[in-house]
């Protein structure tokens, strides 16, 4: 079996031919087809895009079949990078060690070029993946990551732990979710079950372990500001529970997203790989 490092690079890989090739032909009079260039092909760990074909791996579903739907998920993980950037949501000036998208072509541009990511893999999904649409659209809209980004911009939101879960869960975790169960969509409604919540729980651990590498992290290292959130009075499992009750609640949803894997044995080892990847990162 294939190392997840070695798993996880290989996706890189293909993932930037398969997002060039969806891409509009760069253009020196369009700087709309720059920005959305940049903002897909600057690096980025492509682990929405290995869920799926992890996940597809348990129902045998060649992974030819999956490609549109990856990219298709990635462009909007994409879009969702570039508006949280923006100077009205976290104001980053850095995303992947280089200048977020509104610093290199302008603000106006960036939003476009976000709207354009979003409404491109909708067109792609229109193409191949009925079933998937229903999933991402929920999982991208007011009901998943909007609404996750409108409650992190919520002065009225009160800093607890569970109104944290409750944002994140949108913010991060609904889109993850959506990953995992979109490499499933062979699976019977138990088994559909199962992944759904190991896709909330390891999201919900991601995002722990992010708040907690914001905390510990080095700008060269992570390719963004760390300690951002702090300085900006931003609640956050660490601000919320300190360091070590933070690693703490990241390891309880690690292990509960583990145990929604038992039903599948031995075939869901390479995701467990990618589960213990993706809190072990130090990026």
């Amino acid at each position: 079996m294939m190392p997840i490092t070695q798993r996880l690079k290989q996706c890189q890989i293909e993932m930037a031919t398969l997002i060039r090739q969806s891409l509009p032909p760069l253009d020196p009079t369009t700087p709309l087809f720059a920005a959305m260039h940049h903002a897909c092909l600057n690096g980025g760990k492509r682990l929405r895009p290995l869920l799926v074909y992890t996940t597809a791996e348990l129902f045998s579903v060649a992974k030819a079949q999956l490609n549109p739907l990856a990219v298709a998920i990635e462009l909007i993980h994409c879009y969702s990078l570039i508006h949280d950037d923006l100077p009205a949501m976290d104001n980053d000036d850095l995303r992947r060690g280089q200048p977020t998208c509104h610093k290199l072509f302008g603000e106006a541009t960036a939003i476009l070029a976000g709207n354009a990511l979003l409404t491109l893999a909708f067109e792609i999904l229109a193409a191949q993946q009925n079933s998937a649409m229903a999933l991402l659209s929920k999982a991208a809209g007011c009901q998943g990551m909007i609404l996750g980004q409108a409650l992190d911009l919520s002065p009225s939101l009160s800093p607890t732990q569970s109104t944290l879960i409750k944002m994140h869960q949108a913010k991060t975790g609904a889109l993850i979710a959506a990953s995992v169960q979109c490499g499933a969509l062979l699976a019977t409604p138990d088994q559909m079950t199962s992944l759904a919540e190991f896709g909330q729980a390891i999201g919900l651990a991601f995002q722990i372990q992010d708040d907690i590498l914001d905390a510990t992290g080095h700008t060269q290292k992570m390719g963004k500001h760390p300690q951002k959130d702090v300085k900006e009075n931003k609640a956050t499992f660490v601000t919320l529970l300190g360091l070590e009750k933070a690693n703490s609640q990241m390891q309880h949803y690690y292990q509960k997203a583990l145990s929604h894997l038992t039903p599948f044995g031995e075939k869901a080892t390479p995701l467990r790989e990618l589960a213990r990847y993706m809190i072990k990162r130090d990026n």
